[in-house]
C-alpha cells in the first residue's frame, strides 16, 4: 500500500498545477454547454436557410438532447474503464469533427449529422468531475466540482449572445466554425494539461447494454420532445413511449444478471442516488423552462400583452447574467459543501429555484423582473448542480465515479427535454394571432411557471428524503 502511495505523490508531483487542471476542465465543459445554444438564434430561419421544412429543421436541435442523453451514461462508463482523459479527447475530437461537417454542409442531412456528433461532447462534464476526483484533495473538491457544474449554465448564457450576434452579422456557417476552434483549443489543452488517469475500472465494455440503452432511450426522449408535435396518442408517440419502456425493463433485467454491466443497477438504486436522480429531473426541467419562457417574454411584441418586444441580441444580455452568477457563487457553493454538506445545498437550491418562479409568477410586467428572476434561478441552479455530483460521489464507489455521475447528467437531460416539449406544446396551445403570427398569452406563461414551480418543490421533498453521509472518503489517488 505504502508503494502505491508513493506512486501517486510521484505522479502527482508531476502533473501540472490543480489548478490549471480544473481550469481546463472547465473550459471543455463551456465549450459542450454551448452546443446546445449554438443553434437557438437560427431556429426561426432554418427552414429557409436549409431548403426544408418546419418539421425536418427541429431535428437540428433535437438530435443533440437525444446523442446526448444516451453518450453521456455511456461515455462515463468508457471513461471508468479506458481511462476519463482519453475518452475526454474522444469527445472532444468528435465535436471537432461534427462542427466541421456542419461548417461545410448547406443541406439538413449535413447539419444534422454535425449536430449530433456535436451532441456527443456532452459526456465531458461528467467525465471532467470523475477526474477532478482523482486529482483533488477533499478539501478542493467541492469547489472544483461546483466550478465544472457550473459550466453547464454558464456556457450556455455566454454563448447564445455569441451566437445571436454571429447569426446576425455574419454567414450561419460561422456559428460551427467557431464551435470546431473551441473544440480544437479544448482538445489541444486537455492533451497538455490533464494527466492520465490514476483509477480504472477492469472489466469488458457492455455492448448488448450500450445498444439496448440506447434504444430504450431513445424512445422515451422522442416521445418527449417530439410529442406535442406528433400528438401524445398518435400511433408514432405510442411505439415511440411504450417501445421505450420495454426495452428499458429489458435492459434493467439484462443489467442485473450479466457479469460487467454497463451501468451498475444496485448502486443506482441506493437511496442517495437514486433520490438525487429523481430530483435531477426536476432541475433540468426547471433550469430549461426559463431557456423557453424568458427569450420568448422579451423578444415578443409587447402588443400582445406578454412581450417586451426586444432584439434577439438584447434578449440574450437579460438572460446571460444567470450563467455568470453560476460561475461567480461556485467558490460559495464549495464552502457550503464543505461545511453544511451537499444535501442541504441541494434543498437550498431548490428552495432558490421555486422562489423565483414565485416572484416571476407575482411580478413580470418590467424586463427587470425576468432579470431578477433569471439571477436567483442561476444561484438556485448553481447550488443544486454543485451539491448533486458530490451527493454521488460520497454514495459510488471511486472506480465508479464517470458512469454515475453520467447517470446523473441522462436524468438531468430527461429533464431539459420534458422542459422543452412541455412548456412548447403549452405555449403553443394558448397563444393569439397578433398580426397574423400565433403569439403565446400572458396565461400561458402562467401555466409554465407553475409547472416549474410543481417541478421545484418535488425536487426540494426528494432531497428531504437524501440520506445524511458521514462526509466524503478518502480518495485512492490522493496522497497520504
Amino acid at each position: 500500500m505504502g508503494a502505491n502511495d508513493d506512486k501517486a505523490r510521484k505522479r502527482l508531483s508531476r502533473t501540472p498545477p490543480r489548478w490549471a487542471i480544473v481550469a481546463v476542465l472547465a473550459f471543455a465543459g463551456l465549450c459542450s454547454s454551448f452546443m446546445f445554444t449554438l443553434v437557438v438564434p437560427l431556429q426561426a430561419e432554418l427552414p429557409e436557410l436549409l431548403n426544408s421544412s418546419r418539421e425536418d429543421t427541429t431535428w437540428v436541435v433535437t438530435i443533440t438532447l437525444l446523442v446526448a442523453a444516451v453518450a453521456t451514461p455511456i461515455s462515463g462508463r468508457l471513461g471508468d474503464m479506458y481511462g476519463k482523459r482519453r475518452v475526454a479527447v474522444v469527445l472532444l475530437a468528435l465535436l471537432i469533427l461534427g462542427s466541421v461537417i456542419a461548417a461545410v454542409s448547406g443541406s439538413i442531412v449535413g447539419v444534422i449529422i454535425g449536430r449530433a456528433l456535436q451532441g456527443a461532447v456532452t459526456g465531458v462534464v461528467p467525465l471532467g468531475i470523475a477526474i477532478m476526483r482523482d486529482v483533488l484533495p477533499p478539501e478542493r473538491l467541492g469547489t472544483a466540482v461546483a466550478l465544472m457544474s457550473a459550466t453547464m449554465g454558464v456556457g450556455g448564457a455566454i454563448g447564445m449572445p455569441i451566437a445571436a450576434l454571429l447569426a446576425v452579422n455574419a454567414d450561419w456557417h460561422t456559428l460551427f466554425w467557431l464551435a470546431a476552434g473551441l473544440g480544437v483549443v479544448g482538445l489541444l489543452l486537455v492533451l497538455l494539461i490533464v494527466p492520465e488517469d490514476v483509477l480504472r475500472s477492469p472489466g469488458r465494455l457492455d455492448v448488448v447494454g450500450a445498444i439496448g440503452l440506447a434504444i430504450g432511450l431513445t424512445g422515451i426522449l422522442l416521445f418527449v420532445s417530439r410529442g406535442a408535435e406528433w400528438g401524445w396518442t398518435s400511433p408514432a408517440s405510442l411505439a415511440c413511449i411504450l417501445g421505450g419502456v420495454l426495452v428499458l425493463l429489458v435492459w434493467g433485467r439484462y443489467q442485473l444478471r450479466t457479469t460487467d454491466p454497463l451501468l451498475d443497477l444496485r448502486v443506482a438504486a441506493r437511496p442517495a442516488v437514486l433520490f438525487t436522480n429523481i430530483a435531477a429531473i426536476g432541475m433540468g426541467f426547471a433550469l430549461f423552462a426559463s431557456n423557453v419562457t424568458f427569450p420568448q417574454m422579451l423578444e415578443m411584441p409587447a402588443v400582445g400583452g406578454a412581450g417586451f418586444g426586444l432584439d434577439m441580441i438584447s434578449a440574450a444580455l437579460v438572460v446571460m447574467p444567470a450563467g455568470l452568477v453560476m460561475m461567480v457563487i461556485s467558490p460559495l457553493s464549495g464552502w457550503l459543501e464543505r461545511t453544511v454538506g451537499p444535501r442541504p445545498l441541494f434543498t437550498v437550491g431548490a428552495v432558490a429555484i421555486v422562489l423565483a418562479y414565485v416572484f416571476v409568477l407575482l411580478l413580470s410586467t418590467e424586463v427587470w423582473h425576468i432579470l431578477v428572476a433569471n439571477l436567483l434561478i442561476g444561484v438556485g441552479i448553481g447550488f443544486t448542480f454543485a451539491a448533486m455530483p458530490m451527493i454521488i460521489m460520497r454514495s459510488v464507489p471511486a472506480n465508479e465515479t464517470g458512469a454515475s455521475n453520467g447517470l446523473n447528467a441522462l436524468f438531468r437531460s430527461v429533464g431539459t427535454s420534458s422542459a422543452s416539449a412541455v412548456m412548447g406544446g403549452v405555449l403553443a396551445a394558448m397563444s393569439v394571432q397578433v398580426d397574423g403570427v400565433a403569439v403565446p398569452t400572458r396565461d400561458a406563461f402562467q401555466v409554465c411557471f407553475w409547472l416549474a414551480i410543481a417541478a421545484g418543490i418535488i425536487a426540494v421533498v426528494l432531497s428531504l428524503f437524501i440520506p445524511k453521509h458521514r462526509g466524503a472518503e478518502q480518495h485512492p489517488s490522493f496522497p497520504g
